[in-house]
């Protein structure tokens, strides 16, 4: 396969993980996805369990390179969600982020509805990050607050649009045509409890020192650990490397 892939899924400071991360490769081609479940009560880990197992079973069963089969994909973790919560009424109010990528060898697509993240690295710079559904980044735009002051605000968790809701708020944002990749081109796909440790610099640092997938998470857990404090939220990534 052309990629090279890493996962780690932690519970950070707390006794509970409720993210999902998970990847698939089929015929050349892979999907990567992960989730940060919202709830609470098991529900967080239900709905992102749902989510990520849903979004690769619409791959495998059609891994192909384009918007329409990532709309697909998005659409089947939306349904898995909405599905779940009408079974157990229990978790009814279960939610989930998720950031979705497929690719191939050459060419890139990705979606997501939330606050976890998807950065592609280019050239030893950050060539994308996709923006986050939340009252922060909102602030931001809007030109309240900077971008650096978004991993320590007051208002950081407040998520405005995820899995899980109503068929009329389901909106993600989804690439609208393929990105164009090549060996040396990687990926990160994370939580809101990744990011908020390892700033953007420090994520260049790391890739650019090491030598695969597994020794770049290695790298940035390592300084996430270094500022992690009881209670701290759970923390998810997938390093992808085309080779």
């Amino acid at each position: 396969m052309p990629f090279a892939t890493e996962v780690i899924s932690r519970s950070g400071g707390r006794d509970h993980n409720e993210d999902s991360c998970a990847f698939a490769e089929s015929g050349g081609a892979g999907c990567w996805v992960v989730a940060d479940g919202l709830g609470g009560h098991r529900g967080g880990e239900v709905a992102s369990k749902s989510a990520v197992q849903a979004a690769l079973d619409s791959f495998n069963s059609d891994p192909q390179i384009n918007q329409q089969a990532l709309k697909r994909h998005m659409q089947a973790a939306q349904n898995a969600v909405v599905n779940a919560q009408s079974q157990e009424p229990g978790l009814s109010t279960m939610r989930t982020t998720i950031v979705l990528l497929i690719a191939d060898s050459t060419r890139a697509l990705w979606a997501h509805i939330g606050d976890s993240r998807l950065y592609l690295f280019q050239n030893g710079s950050i060539a994308f990050q996709s923006s986050d559904h939340s009252v922060v980044q909102m602030m931001v735009d809007a030109g309240d607050i900077t971008p650096a002051q978004i991993r320590h605000h007051e208002d950081r968790n407040r998520v405005l649009r995820c899995l899980g809701n109503p068929e009329s708020e389901f909106r993600p944002t989804i690439l609208s045509e393929p990105r164009a990749i090549s060996p040396g081109s990687a990926f990160l796909l994370c939580t809101d409890g990744f990011w908020e440790g390892v700033l953007e610099s420090e994520m260049i640092v790391d890739l650019a020192k090491a030598e695969g997938p597994a020794e770049w998470l290695t790298f940035m857990e390592d300084r996430l650990l270094e500022t992690l404090h009881e209670g701290d939220d759970n923390y998810s990534g997938i390093a992808v490397m085309v080779r």
